[in-house]
């Protein structure tokens, strides 16, 4: 992840459309690549896990670089995957352990980015944003990892992560579905002029039907706590996908980078996942607890 690289990242053509049919392949590969790492075990979904939330970083920091964002990306990167990794020994409270460690080295390196005899340049701005870069993409990520750990007396890990992944697959695919057919009233224009209330309610039918029949046939459980789990994780794919509108739209961007094509960025794939995967591990604790 070096400053080679960052400058080798493919830029994104802001007005493009989209190629459908190769928007469709690129997906079909993506979703291969997930049911093989969850068939293939743990580690394996560590792996896909580990480089999704280091290339997101890449993507994220290097567009906040070229808006005039001091924010130390290699160190980042490199703590991000510090966050994943010991998540695999420690659990949650290694996980939260090196997240504060990282906030903190943050805070202190930033200080003397411009030596010791000149203050730092927008300080609060800088820290702020590269904090907010540590929750959303490595904090939240590594719980996606985690979920690989997160096994009830009636499922394995395996079908938490699968679980995970349909309802918020669903969410999105229902929300698009009933958005192109029928939407018409925007949700938050400010935001994301194309999100509807129609789309919403799409996302919602979808993920909460999801949520119920993987709880049903992949965890054993019961098919009511399926639905809240299928809406509860619709309103966090949602509000994900907001606060990266917003994080884009301030930037004056539409894509994070081109480096899938039809797509856009790695990270405009993950911006609803990243949040249901925290709720998702939490809710998976909470019934191996029952």
């Amino acid at each position: 992840m070096s400053e080679t690289l960052g400058r080798r990242l493919p830029k994104p053509r802001n007005g493009a459309g989209r190629n459908v049919p190769t928007a469709i392949g690129v997906g079909v590969g993506l979703g291969a690549l997930v049911v093989f790492s969850v068939w293939a075990g743990p580690l394996a979904w560590y792996l896909v896990v580990s480089v999704a939330i280091g290339v997101a970083m890449w993507e994220v920091l290097t567009r906040l670089r070229e808006h005039s964002y001091y924010i130390p990306r290699t160190m980042l990167i490199i703590l991000g995957q510090a966050m994943v990794w010991i998540s695999w020994w420690m659990n949650a409270a290694g996980l939260v352990a090196v997240y504060v460690t990282a906030v903190l080295v943050l805070m202190f390196s930033r200080l003397f980015h411009n030596g010791r005899h000149r203050p730092p340049i927008n300080y609060l701005r800088d820290t702020a944003v590269g904090i907010f870069v540590l929750t959303w993409i490595p904090l939240f990520g590594t719980f996606a990892a985690m979920l690989s750990h997160a096994e009830t007396p009636f499922a394995s890990g395996a079908a938490s992560i699968v679980t995970f992944m349909l309802c918020v697959v669903a969410s999105d695919t229902g929300g698009y579905i009933t958005g192109v057919m029928f939407g018409s009233h925007p949700m938050a224009p400010a935001v994301s002029p194309k999100k509807s209330w129609e789309g919403f309610a799409g996302s919602i039918v979808f993920g909460v039907i999801t949520g119920a029949l993987a709880f049903k046939f992949l965890l054993h459980h019961d098919a009511w706590v399926g639905a809240l789990m299928g809406l509860a994780l619709v309103f966090c794919a949602t509000l994900g996908d907001l606060v990266e509108s917003q994080f884009k739209r301030e930037l004056g961007i539409k894509d994070m980078s081109a480096i899938l094509p039809a797509h856009g960025g790695l990270m405009d794939r993950l911006d609803g996942m990243l949040p249901s995967a925290m709720i998702t591990w939490v809710a998976m604790s909470f019934l191996t607890t029952l």
